[in-house]
């Protein structure tokens, strides 16, 4: 389906690592997506005792736009880049925007899992499939290569101005 002739639920997705970002990066950029009236979806908003996964999928799915927030603990969690394959997988078959956001992270390092973030993957990776390997692997090097904004390098920037 084209993305230009479908109804959204959310304008923005974000996904990211609530250890690195929740409560210092995240809590900013939210403020100001509902302060410019973007509707974001918030993964706390999730009703209690439904489960969370189907609800993400169906979020993902129900955004015009997903952004990764990339940041040195994105990859400890299975949970993370099983939804990063989610946005791509939406970016490929319904033609979802997808932006990236590398926060206090070399691109590079995303993209070649090396560095911190490079280490923080391959422990993620203990005891997991070469399919699901290769899957997050490609993943990465996908949203990596995207034309993405390097928080290294803000003095001030909006990205939605």
């Amino acid at each position: 389906m084209d993305s230009s002739s479908r109804s959204w639920r959310f304008n923005v997705f974000p996904s990211f690592c609530g250890e690195d970002l929740r409560k210092t990066f995240l809590s900013h950029f939210l403020k100001e997506l509902k302060r410019k009236g973007i509707s974001t979806f918030i993964d706390n908003e999730i009703k209690r005792s439904h489960s969370i996964a189907p609800e993400l999928v169906q979020a993902i799915r129900d955004s015009r736009i997903s952004v990764i927030l990339l940041s040195k603990n994105y990859a400890s969690s299975s949970w993370c880049l099983n939804e990063l394959l989610e946005i791509i997988s939406s970016k490929e078959e319904i033609g979802q925007t997808v932006m990236t956001v590398f926060y206090e992270v070399d691109p590079s390092h995303v993209r070649k899992q090396t560095g911190d973030f490079g280490k923080v993957f391959e422990e993620t990776c203990v005891g997991k499939s070469v399919d699901v390997i290769q899957r997050w692997t490609r993943a990465l090097i996908d949203v990596s290569n995207l034309a993405g904004v390097d928080s290294r390098l803000w003095l001030v920037i909006s990205i939605w101005d």
